[in-house]
């Protein structure tokens, strides 16, 4: 099963540890391994901590952190290899690391078959200057950024996140914007419902987040999708949607499965393996603020890229 990465980016001081702690303490059943630069910053409660070795901290709800010493794509090979295996990989980048650099490393036809990159979030600190934003290096942060999270929104003055949101606006970036108040942003939209595996039984309802926010809301078909309909259905959703992932036969490709991805306004699809036996030819799931997207809209909108016989 591949493990999915989360990159976190950003600029020095902008709160990316806060965030990668606030993730592994609340990790909410998931095992999580954290790799990150300077192991001291990782402030996790001491009753966690159930043991450390070989620069490894195991934390008693399943998480491990690690510190990133020498090459990244050596210490991902080695978190692949522990027992059990984690569900998720955070990657806490340098405050004066091109994030772009790490995104090509992390397209390595090995590592992209067994921890494929799902998601990179840039924490920006709310008081910064916009016209910090001029800088290169904050830029390209920005650029690769699927999430812009704003951090200590609490120390900057009032306005200040609704500056920094129009600054973000004015550089043309795609990402999604969220607020991330003591480094807390919603889950559904860093670790998306595993559509690869078997699918939960079908609930009457969308299934809402904790955070009260964002509603996960999933499709499924028995059938193909033709893929023109789909590419047209998901040009309609778009404006609504803040990720979507799944997995799908299409007529056109009979017997290969398609992993589609859509995210920052962007979607992607690649080949994906072969179809498991027993399960829906087409699953989807679909993530948007709450009360944005219905049920039965979203199901109107699919049904219309199913083959018919």
């Amino acid at each position: 099963m591949p493990v999915p990465i989360l990159l976190v980016t950003g600029f020095l001081g902008a709160g990316k540890t806060t965030v990668v702690n606030h993730l592994l303490v609340h990790a909410e059943g998931r095992r999580i391994a954290a790799i990150v630069n300077d192991f001291g910053a990782i402030n996790i409660d001491a009753e966690l901590i159930a043991g450390a070795s070989d620069g490894v901290v195991s934390l008693a709800n399943g998480c491990i952190c690690c510190s990133l010493e020498g090459d990244l794509l050596r210490t991902l090979s080695t978190l692949l290899r522990r027992d059990p295996r984690p569900d998720y990989i955070v990657i806490e980048t340098s405050g004066v690391a091109d994030p772009a650099d790490i995104v090509r490393n992390l397209m390595d036809p090995v590592i992209l078959r067994e921890a494929p990159l799902e998601t990179v979030l840039c924490v920006m600190d709310a008081g910064t200057s916009p016209a910090a934003l001029d800088d290169a290096l904050q830029r390209s942060q920005l650029r690769v950024a699927d999430i812009v999270a704003l951090s200590k929104l609490d120390l900057a003055g009032e306005g200040a996140g609704m500056r920094m949101r129009a600054a973000i606006r004015a550089q043309r970036v795609p990402a999604m914007v969220v607020d991330a108040p003591h480094g807390e942003i919603p889950s559904a939209l860093l670790f998306p419902a595993h559509v690869d595996r078997a699918p939960a039984p079908r609930e009457p309802g969308p299934k809402r987040p904790a955070e009260d926010r964002f509603e996960t809301l999933s499709w499924t078909s028995e059938r193909p999708l033709s893929l023109p309909r789909l590419q047209q259905a998901i040009g309609r959703l778009a404006p609504k949607l803040a990720r979507a992932k799944g997995l799908f036969e299409t007529v056109e490709q009979p017997g290969r499965q398609m992993v589609f991805q859509f995210a920052a306004g962007r979607a992607t699809l690649a080949p994906g393996d072969a179809p498991a036996p027993g399960l829906p030819r087409a699953r989807i799931v679909f993530i948007a603020e709450l009360g944005v997207l219905s049920q039965a809209e979203l199901n109107g909108i699919m049904e219309a890229c199913v083959a018919r016989a």
